[in-house]
């Protein structure tokens, strides 16, 4: 064991051509392709020449952030990248060299980088006024909001500005609890709904939480179809939430909040027909339904526009932030008139909540994922991807499980299938030799042995192929 770490240590730190010849150390046994590559994929054409770029060098941005940002601030690779621009679904260095962006700024670039109508929106309204708060009248905030309610189903009609998920998942938690007149909020383990100290009571990952008071927040199985105790039994699952709140409980709770695919958590799509079953119950209990749309909506599924819509549910409270601005800093909560009107009892105000430039962005990233047709791209260009990566899994036997929904895809790395071990030293090294390849991909699980696989909503079937073909590549090195 000390041997293999050793390696993997100096694999990290001389880069990807030395690890082709020293990497022997996985206990994977990874079998040929079925056509194996002998020179590393190269990017698909891309018609665009990005901008000379003459600031601060990558090694002098470093250590800025060492002297001048907090030490939580943490980034990716033993050699970070200097990323200078972006344009669509790529993103450049200071160098000029091109990277696929499969991470997306966290799930966050859904029309793409410096999307031209976005851009645009966002400009023209610069120009007129770039603040102004809810104390005044201004069109744009009530357009958006107009535009956002119009894609809610049933009784979804009243929305909040705010300037995160974070934000959002807070603000719905106080509505829950307001509303119902109850303390108790369940969510699931291996959840990650925001970083605030409220927010991480909701957050069931221990590599996120600090040691402090959460406050009855309850955390239930997660149904896990991959690594789940009932695999994907949903009614088993069901069953565990309902004694949770018959014996942990005093009967009552406010809420119950859930992603429908986990982000941070790896990937992890919920077991087909969960949400439906939970929110019976916890109707039942005198609490209200919240899905967090962070990361899953607005088309990114393919299947559905929201996340929830695939486990046909419609919850009381929705949350929503990232792609809904395409890098601004904006989300937004909708609920119903019933539950938005406990906060008509005391003020309720958000600075930059639905300020101009954000609702401005905001409503022209709705137009053009319409005008785009980006849901049906993501079902298109997903299915595509999820084919070629299980055909990858069958050939490596790294790779323990591949799953998702359109563009927001995981592949888990394992060192035994049949125990499921994290490959957690392998995906250090097969992180790094894609990111050397040209690709940037998300890490997430409680193990860090996730690929998280979530680009802007215009990647295409050109940069799936190159991004399966460059892990295959990467694969069959180790």
């Amino acid at each position: 064991m000390a041997f293999r770490t050793t390696l993997v240590k100096r694999s990290l730190k001389t880069g990807f051509l030395d690890r082709l010849s020293t990497s022997k150390f996985s206990t994977v046994s990874a079998a040929p392709s079925a056509s194996p590559a002998t020179e590393p994929p190269k990017l698909p054409p891309f018609d665009y020449e990005p901008r000379p770029y003459n600031g601060p060098i990558a090694d002098e941005v470093l250590r800025k952030r060492k002297q001048f940002l907090g030490p939580s601030i943490f980034h990716y690779y033993q050699n970070p990248v200097n990323i200078v621009e972006g344009k669509m679904q790529y993103l450049f260095d200071e160098s000029g060299r091109r990277y696929l962006d499969a991470i997306a700024g966290v799930v966050t670039i859904s029309c793409g980088h410096c999307h031209p109508d976005v851009l645009n929106a966002v400009i023209e309204q610069s120009k007129l006024l770039q603040h102004a708060t809810t104390i005044y009248l201004h069109h744009a905030i009530a357009d958006f909001a107009e535009a956002l309610a119009s894609k809610m189903p049933g009784n979804l009609k009243v929305v909040y500005f705010v300037n995160s998920g974070t934000e959002a998942n807070e603000l719905a938690m106080m509505m829950a609890r307001l509303y119902t007149g109850n303390l108790g909020m369940i969510s699931l383990r291996n959840a990650y709904h925001g970083g605030s100290s409220a927010a991480l009571g909701l957050t069931a990952l221990s590599t996120w939480k600090y040691s402090m008071p959460e406050g009855e927040i309850h955390h239930v199985i997660n149904p896990d179809p991959y690594r789940g105790v009932f695999g994907s039994d949903a009614h088993q699952y069901a069953k565990d939430l309902q004694d949770h709140i018959d014996y942990g409980t005093s009967g009552k709770v406010a809420g119950f909040i859930a992603e429908t695919i986990q982000g941070a958590g790896g990937a992890v799509e919920l077991a087909p027909g969960y949400l439906k079953l939970v929110y019976e119950i916890v109707r039942k209990a005198g609490g209200v339904c919240i899905a967090d749309e962070v990361q899953s909506a607005f088309g990114r599924t393919g299947s559905h526009y929201w996340g929830f819509e695939t486990q046909g549910v419609v919850p009381d409270i929705v949350t929503m932030a990232k792609g809904i601005g395409n890098g601004l800093p904006l989300g937004a909560v909708v609920t119903t008139p019933e539950i938005a009107n406990v906060l008509a009892h005391k003020i309720q105000f958000n600075t930059f909540g639905g300020n101009p430039v954000c609702s401005a962005g905001g409503l022209a990233v709705l137009k053009v994922l319409d005008k785009e047709k980006r849901q049906e791209h993501c079902a298109e260009v997903g299915s595509h991807l999820l084919g070629r990566l299980r055909a990858l899994q069958e050939r490596h036997d790294i790779i323990g499980d591949v799953r998702g929904r359109g563009l927001m895809v995981g592949i888990e790395l394992v060192t035994d299938r049949q125990l499921k071990v994290p490959a957690k030293a392998e995906f250090a090294v097969l992180h790094e030799s894609l990111k050397d390849l040209g690709v940037l991909v998300g890490k997430g699980g409680l193990h860090g042995n996730v690929l998280r696989v979530k680009p802007p909503m215009c990647f295409t079937k050109d940069d799936a192929d190159f991004l399966v073909d460059a892990l295959d590549y990467a694969i069959s090195k180790l």
